[in-house]
């Protein structure tokens, strides 16, 4: 299902593109977000997965009210960040051929936590095969443009500064693989993670996609990129590949997770 968009802006920087999408509301971007964002956010498949297996189980007339009332008790997630990460998702497994076999919701073990390490986890399709694709996302409703969280001022909590640890940091590379292994070893995707790794090492430790989400809802503004795309151009080297894209939505970020459960109309 496409996202309904147009393109405000593009550049390149060696192996680097920049990227604004402006979101058109509409029927269209509606059924996107209740559609592909909403199974992102909410975990569909693992759900579904979960009340099947329980509703299988030999439980007693009580047994079976006390787990319908243990599933009607599901916390929605409701936090703009997190809406915002489910949408980014959705986008890539859309319109960049990526693959993420796993949904992090499933990790959290307090329903209002967030989970450390990179936001975006998974392959991207390549011909017959497979790299690892790697991301980070971030949300602003900031009026300046680039927004601070694209440098992160402090903390290293900068888009610019995420996507460096990604592409070279060596011991955060080891536990996004030691995360992902025990995820897809004996699933589909075990062969995609085999081919994704066996063309990380042999590149070198280049051949990987990494991708940077900005979430917005102020004007397009190729500014709101440009800077960590030449930075990072002038930093990474083929064949890597580096997408910066920036989401630009039509109504405040804060209603995200409301229109997704409602359709995205304004």
């Amino acid at each position: 299902m496409p996202f309904p968009s147009h393109v405000a802006y593009h550049s390149t920087h060696g192996c680097v593109s920049c990227d604004g999408l402006h979101a058109q509301d509409g029927d269209e971007l509606g059924a996107f977000l209740t559609g592909p964002v909403a199974a992102r956010l909410d975990d569909a498949e693992g759900g579904a997965e979960l009340h099947d297996h329980l509703r299988g189980l030999s439980l007693t007339g009580m047994g079976q009210d006390a787990l319908e009332e243990v599933l009607a008790a599901e916390v929605p997630e409701a936090r703009d960040w997190a809406a915002g990460e489910a949408l980014a998702e959705a986008v890539l497994q859309e319109h960049h051929d990526v693959v993420l076999p796993w949904n992090t919701e499933r990790d959290k073990r307090n329903p209002f936590a967030s989970l450390p390490g990179a936001d975006i986890v998974g392959f991207q399709r390549d011909g017959d095969s497979h790299r690892l694709a790697l991301g980070e996302v971030k949300c602003s409703s900031e009026n300046q443009s680039p927004p601070q969280v694209m440098s992160g001022r402090s903390g290293g909590t900068g888009m610019g500064h995420q996507i460096d640890v990604l592409a070279s940091n060596l011991g955060t590379i080891c536990q996004l693989l030691k995360w992902l292994l025990p995820r897809v070893k004996r699933t589909a995707h075990e062969q995609s993670f085999n081919q994704a790794c066996s063309r990380y090492f042999n590149s070198g430790r280049h051949d990987l996609a990494l991708f940077g989400i900005l979430v917005r809802d102020q004007d397009a503004l190729e500014t709101d990129l440009n800077a960590r795309g030449q930075d990072l151009g002038g930093r990474l080297q083929a064949p890597t590949r580096c997408s910066l894209i920036a989401l630009y939505l039509p109504w405040p970020i804060s209603r995200l997770p409301e229109l997704i459960r409602q359709g995205g109309a304004a």
